[in-house]
C-alpha cells in the first residue's frame, strides 16, 4: 500500500503537468486506461491466466463503480475549492471500514481506526477548508458536495469489491476490468473535446499510465493480505508524498500547518504498522 500511495502521487505529479499543457481530464483518463489495458493484457497472456476471470459480474461492477467514482471526484474538483474536494474525497477509508464490516464481516483493528482518525485530522490541519472552519463565506453547490461524497463512497465500494474479488481473481484480472469499462466510456464523454498531445506530453501520459498500473497493482496486492480498512488507511500517505513532490518539482514550500498535518499522517501510519506487529508478536 505504501508503494501504491507513492505511485499514485507520481501519477498526480504528471497529471498536473499534463493538465497545464491543456489536455482535458477525461482524455488523461482515456490515456491511462489504454496503457493499463495493454499492460494487464500482456501480463495475463504471459502468465497464461484467463482474461475475463471467474466472477464477471463483480469484476464489471468494480470497473463501473470505479469509473463513476472517478467522474464524481473530477466533478467535485472542478466545482469546489480543492481543499474541500480533497477532504470530502478522503472520507473513503472511513466508508471502506464500514462497508468491509457490513459485507465482508471484517472488524477493523484499533490501530487502523487510530490511523484513519489521525490522518484525517492531519488532512484538515493542512487544508483548513472554509467549509468546516468558516474562514470564508462561500456558497457551495449542493450537487458538487453530493458528487464529492458519492466519489468517496464509490471508491470505498470499489475497494471493498477488490477485497472480495481477491479471493478468486488474479490481481491483473481485477485491474483489467477498470480500463475495459473506463476506456469506451471515456471516449464517449471526450468525443469532440480531444486535444492532440505534443512533444514531452506524450511521455508524461505514458508515465501516468505506468504509475497508475503500479498503484493499482500495489493496492490490489495489499488487500490480499490485509483487511480493506487497514490497507486503505495507508492511502493518506499519498498526501505526504504530494507535499515532498511539491517541494522538489514546483518549489512549493510547506507552511507550519502542512508540516504538522504531515506529521499526524505519518504518525497514524506508524501506529497502524506497530499496532499490528504488537498483536502478531503476542
Amino acid at each position: 500500500m505504501l508503494l501504491s500511495a507513492l505511485a499514485f502521487s507520481v501519477m498526480a505529479l504528471f497529471v498536473k503537468a499534463v493538465g497545464r499543457a491543456g489536455i482535458p481530464v477525461i482524455e488523461i483518463v482515456a490515456a491511462r486506461s489504454i496503457v493499463s489495458l495493454l499492460l494487464s493484457y500482456i501480463g495475463l497472456k504471459h502468465q497464461g491466466v484467463p482474461l475475463l476471470g471467474n466472477q464477471k459480474g463483480l469484476l464489471f461492477a468494480r470497473g463501473f463503480v470505479g469509473f463513476i467514482a472517478l467522474i464524481c471526484v473530477f466533478y467535485a474538483i472542478t466545482h469546489l475549492p480543492l481543499a474541500e474536494a480533497t477532504v470530502l474525497q478522503y472520507l473513503h477509508p472511513m466508508f471502506t471500514a464500514v462497508l468491509a464490516f457490513v459485507f465482508l464481516r471484517e472488524i477493523s483493528s484499533k490501530g487502523a481506526m487510530v490511523c484513519v482518525f489521525l490522518s484525517f485530522v492531519g488532512l484538515l490541519v493542512i487544508l483548513k477548508p472554509p467549509l468546516l472552519f468558516g474562514t470564508a463565506a462561500i456558497e457551495y453547490a449542493g450537487l458538487a458536495i453530493l458528487a464529492a461524497l458519492a466519489g468517496a463512497f464509490g471508491s470505498a465500494i470499489a475497494y471493498t469489491l477488490v477485497r472480495q474479488l481477491n479471493k478468486t481473481e488474479h490481481p491483473l484480472v481485477i485491474i483489467l476490468y477498470f480500463p475495459l469499462v473506463s476506456l469506451p466510456l471515456s471516449i464517449v464523454f471526450l468525443w469532440n473535446d480531444f486535444v492532440m498531445p505534443e512533444g514531452i506530453v506524450w511521455f508524461y501520459l505514458l508515465l501516468i499510465g505506468l504509475a497508475t498500473q503500479l498503484g493499482q497493482y500495489g493496492l490490489t496486492k495489499s488487500m490480499q493480505t490485509e483487511t480493506a480498512a487497514r490497507a486503505t488507511s495507508f492511502s493518506y500517505l499519498q498526501v505526504v508524498f504530494a507535499i515532498v513532490f511539491g517541494v522538489v518539482f514546483y518549489e512549493e514550500i510547506p507552511n507550519i500547518e502542512t508540516l504538522i498535518g504531515a506529521g499526524l499522517i505519518i504518525g497514524g501510519a506508524y501506529v497502524n504498522v506497530t499496532w499490528n506487529n504488537k498483536i502478531k508478536s503476542r
